[in-house]
């Protein structure tokens, strides 16, 4: 979409452009174009706020105002659009206007007010699955027919991929849909366009549903025309197989429940673009934000704006290393909205596919602990940065204690690392952990992982009981160990007022916030 359409927003009413930047959170709606008749007066107030900040929100990613100037890739235009979608029917008059132009295909702009989308006549190919949309001229133009065969060609692949070899449904075909607001048949459309000029690689948006199934959506995706060097990093080449890998799965997850919790969509496409274009490796940019690095901040949270939705595709990563590729699919089909899915959101999709591995608890915590070193685990973690350490206590003969607390909330870890000093350098020398952590109802849980002074690993679960404590004793030797980090974990997976609007899992209220958890070291020499 052009950017242009900026200033159908600037013509808006100013209550829109002062509308609050709430985080736009799982709708609440059960499907778009939803009557609110019957609705109190209150809760429609609450929703239309809502909305219009939905439309603020769209309508700066999309048409570049939030495009960021660090050169780091941008995808949430997607969730955006998505979000505007579900609540499109809580606008009206000029910002109802604005918000269908911001959900229109590019094909609709030549006679588009607001000038977005082309401006010249496009042209269609169609081969396989896809029908690849674009134009001859204006900056929107590809650089030849062999860029568009290429587009085209991939994205088969794309498709071969992730619903062939990976197993995944097909996209909503919009075959039900006459006219050209279909793309003149029931393929799956793709246009070109520069987006790249805004500070996107690219988007998905979905378009239609049926009455009989309103938690699923047909959808179109708009990719840029050239990723150019000028505007982005990476060879174009490179850029096109991460970007069509990770949107189309998003038209895919439209096919599952488009309204499914943010973190899950955006993590998992991040995640898929490791599965199909292993090599390009650009999802590494994420990491900075995700549970490797930042493992205080709950693993669910998302938002528009922020990358810990997208630096969190480490944990399926995790669960893929560990139980297979597959058991993301498992995952999906258990949040599916459709016949024979499992018709729930995402975190308790997980709980039912770990229960039969040892139950989410236990994995996370697993998680938690292989985030410490990733070299060790991860077939490229030695190119990733270490989960951060929050406190590392230096034990001595003369300083023999250490202790530390950690607030934690749900789906979130701290790391506490002892170190033995060089007075502790006979082989009798111990150190006993002991965590206490809050009531076990709460799912808390930690971890210990050794480094000894050869460069190896010894990794284990310290076990708590039904009171949260739980503590083991290891050799400390200074000859031996380098160190020893114990990671303290809320596994909490439990939430009430699902549909309230949080930025959580089933925008629900997480009801383990705030766990506390006091670590204490203790060395000692044992007895000959």
């Amino acid at each position: 979409m052009r950017r242009t359409l900026a200033a159908a927003v600037v013509a808006l009413s100013t209550a829109l452009t002062a509308a609050p930047a709430v985080s736009a959170t799982t709708p609440t709606v059960t499907a778009p174009r939803a009557a609110t008749a019957g609705v109190a007066s209150a809760d429609r107030d609450a929703t239309a706020v809502k909305a219009r900040a939905a439309l603020a929100t769209a309508s700066d990613l999309v048409t570049g105002d939030a495009a960021p100037s660090d050169g780091v890739r941008r995808v949430d235009a997607t969730l955006a659009l998505t979000d505007l979608f579900a609540r499109l029917d809580h606008l009206r008059g000029p910002e109802r206007t604005a918000a269908e132009a911001l959900l229109a295909r590019p094909t609709d702009g030549a006679g588009d007010v607001y000038g977005d989308g082309y401006t010249v006549r496009s042209k269609k190919k169609c081969a396989g699955n896809f029908c690849l949309h674009w134009v001859p001229t204006t900056a929107d133009a590809p650089p030849g027919m062999t860029w568009v065969n290429r587009n085209l060609a991939l994205l088969n692949k794309v498709w071969r991929f992730e619903v062939g070899k990976l197993g995944y449904r097909k996209p909503v075909s919009d075959g039900f849909v006459k006219g050209r607001n279909n793309g003149g048949n029931g393929k799956f459309d793709v246009y070109l366009a520069d987006v790249g000029s805004q500070g996107l690689y690219g988007y998905c948006a979905p378009e239609y549903v049926r009455k009989s199934k309103p938690r699923l959506a047909t959808g179109f995706c708009v990719l840029d025309n050239d990723f150019s060097r000028d505007q982005f990093s990476a060879p174009p080449r490179d850029s096109l197989r991460v970007t069509a890998a990770h949107e189309f799965f998003h038209a895919i997850q439209f096919g599952y429940d488009y309204l499914d919790d943010r973190w899950f969509k955006e993590s998992t496409a991040t995640w898929i673009e490791e599965r199909f274009a292993d090599d390009v490796n650009d999802n590494r940019s994420y990491l900075v934000a995700s549970q490797v690095q930042r493992p205080g901040y709950s693993m669910d949270v998302s938002g528009v704006s922020n990358f810990q939705q997208y630096g969190n595709w480490t944990w399926w990563e995790y669960l893929t290393v560990r139980y297979g590729a597959g058991i993301v699919r498992k995952v999906w089909n258990g949040a599916g909205q459709f016949k024979g899915a499992g018709r729930t959101y995402s975190t308790k999709a997980l709980t039912r596919v770990l229960g039969s591995r040892g139950g989410f608890r236990a994995v996370y915590n697993r998680y938690v602990g292989a985030n410490v070193a990733p070299g060790r685990f991860y077939p490229e973690g030695g190119s990733w940065p270490s989960a951060k350490i929050g406190k590392t206590w230096k034990l001595t003969e003369d300083q023999r204690t250490a202790s530390g607390v950690a607030t934690l909330n749900h789906l979130a870890a701290r790391n506490f690392a002892a170190v033995p000093g060089g007075s502790l350098e006979s082989g009798r020398w111990r150190a006993k952990i002991t965590v206490d952590g809050p009531a076990g109802r709460t799912s808390p849980a930690a971890y210990l992982t050794v480094k000894n002074t050869r460069g190896a690993w010894v990794e284990k679960a310290i076990r708590l009981n039904r009171d949260g404590r739980g503590s083991v004793v290891l050799p400390f030797s200074a000859r031996k160990v380098r160190e020893a980090v114990v990671s303290t974990v809320n596994a909490s997976t439990r939430f009430a007022d699902c549909g309230g609007g949080s930025i959580y899992s089933c925008g629900g209220t997480p009801r383990d916030e705030g766990k506390k958890f006091r670590v204490s070291v203790k060395v000692y020499k044992k007895s000959r």
